[in-house]
């Protein structure tokens, strides 16, 4: 397995930090068009932006605690047959996760998008019995790109599997995922493709409480990743399990707004063993509190 001075060798066809930034700016305005553009086959959607910013976030080989400002534009929608979602994030990080080449932090997009056919809904006939409001096959990517010192992510994910649609005042979907996983770190020669692994995971949206007329929402996702065979450097992967959380809390009618379109509140992750590396591995276990706000329109 190559050291940490190894793997942290910049790789010189990296351009500057600006590069990263228009890469990613333009990438935004890009899915922003593509979403408009679709909006009018859906039959209901939801985008906004968002901003979140919290100052212990954790890089694998990495001792110390890193400041993240992270602001992201997020689309669900509903269509004749299922649900579709896309988010991009831009993570900026603080001097403590620094950029190739450069004293700033490092900038980071990262965009994931699902899709799920809604089986009932292809059928024509309601799956729903008890606590189960339907069944789906959920298909997708993820997708990055980093500019720090070190590894230098570019990873590209796809994802399969089944979902489960449980019947919550809101949604809470559970997923059983195949995940075909690569990525071309710094150092490498050519794109490294890990075993493709199994995933469980849930996400949710629930309606828990008004208090003094403010609506508050509970949210966020869970999963747990199984090993994905030797690294790129030949050593071994673990067990990975990453838990977002949030409460928030809509201000929109103390602005006049409808429902729904200003948002604050608390976000907590749970990221052990992270992107796989054992927790021998320094910086691979994050217990990250943030604040969280979003506009919806």
């Amino acid at each position: 397995m190559k050291s940490q001075q190894e793997r942290s060798r910049p790789r010189m066809k990296e351009g500057p930090a600006r590069v990263i930034r228009r890469a990613a700016l333009t990438l935004m305005a890009l899915c922003a068009l593509a979403l408009g553009s679709a909006a009018h086959a859906e039959d209901w959607s939801d985008t906004s932006i968002s901003w979140r910013w919290g100052t212990q976030f954790a890089e694998p080989y990495n001792t110390k605690y890193i400041s993240k400002n992270i602001f992201a534009l997020t689309h669900a929608g509903g269509y004749k047959y299922g649900t579709d979602f896309f988010n991009v994030d831009l993570l900026q990080s603080d001097s403590n996760d620094p950029g190739a080449g450069t004293g700033d932090g490092a900038q980071e997009a990262y965009v994931v998008y699902r899709n799920t056919l809604d089986a009932g809904k292809i059928i024509g006939t309601s799956l729903s019995a008890g606590p189960i409001r339907g069944a789906g096959l959920t298909l997708g990517f993820d997708w990055n790109s980093k500019n720090d010192g070190g590894y230098q992510s570019k990873k590209r994910m796809l994802v399969a599997g089944p979902t489960l649609m449980l019947n919550v005042p809101g949604f809470f979907n559970i997923d059983l995922l195949a995940l075909n996983e690569s990525n071309d770190p710094a150092g490498l020669s050519s794109r490294f493709t890990y075993t493709t692994h199994l995933a469980v995971g849930g996400e949710w949206g629930i309606a828990v409480y008004t208090l003094w007329k403010i609506p508050i929402n509970y949210e966020g996702f869970a999963l747990w990743i199984a090993p994905k065979g030797t690294n790129e450097f030949g050593g071994p992967t673990a067990a990975e399990t990453n838990i977002d959380t949030e409460l928030m809390f809509d201000l929109s009618a103390l602005f006049g707004a409808p429902a729904k379109t200003f948002r604050v509140g608390p976000e907590y992750q749970y990221w052990d063993a992270k992107f796989g590396n054992p927790d021998s591995i320094p910086g691979t276990i994050a217990n990250t509190p943030m604040l969280r706000t979003d506009y919806h329109f």
